[in-house]
């Protein structure tokens, strides 16, 4: 049986994004992502999203359908990337990008070249949702942190809940369904 997870808003909305069979890779359920979607604007026109673990990409074709200007999905392995970018010319999401990229490397990168003085990444939202049994939850949440605008948002979905926010963002939101431990993180501007 082929395993899909379907869109749930927005001009997308009945979409439907293939699944992999993949060690980790685990779709961020409807539920979880109707209630993350429920807590941000309706229309998130204008903001640039960041989805640095992308997998199926769900999380990312979500905010485009919902008007995202721009959305940067980071996914390491190659089928999935390969399956990110047959989705987004299938569903003409042009507001989509997709880069085959390590995320904490990515991550890391972009925060040093804002550093060292070079044009930073600056997203007005971040979704993490990292493979929750390579532990890494709350290290990607701090390199997000840097890469977040002031007033923006980074939404983590981890195993279990992270104890605090990273320096600079103030907890807002926080769900659990099931084995899901969702956060959502606002930088104050």
């Amino acid at each position: 049986m082929k395993h899909e997870v379907r869109l749930i808003g927005g001009r997308l909305k009945r979409s439907k994004l293939p699944v992999a069979d993949r060690p980790g890779l685990r779709p961020t359920p409807d539920r979880v992502r109707e209630t993350l979607f429920n807590w941000l604007p309706h229309d998130l026109a204008g903001w640039n999203v960041l989805d640095a673990f992308a997998g199926s990409g769900a999380l990312g074709f979500e905010a485009a359908s919902r008007g995202a200007a721009s959305v940067l999905l980071l996914e390491q392995d190659a089928a999935l990337v390969a399956s990110l970018r047959a989705s987004q010319q299938r569903l003409a999401a042009t507001a989509l990008r997709v880069e085959r990229a390590d995320a904490m490397a990515w991550m890391a990168r972009a925060a040093a070249g804002a550093a060292a003085g070079h044009a930073a990444a600056a997203f007005d939202l971040v979704l993490l949702d990292p493979p929750f049994d390579a532990g890494i939850a709350a290290a990607a949440a701090a390199a997000a942190a840097r890469l977040v605008v002031p007033g923006g948002c980074v939404y983590v979905e981890s195993g279990a809940a992270l104890a605090e926010p990273p320096p600079g963002l103030v907890p807002h939101r926080a769900l659990r369904a099931g084995a899901v431990h969702a956060q959502l993180w606002l930088r104050p501007g």
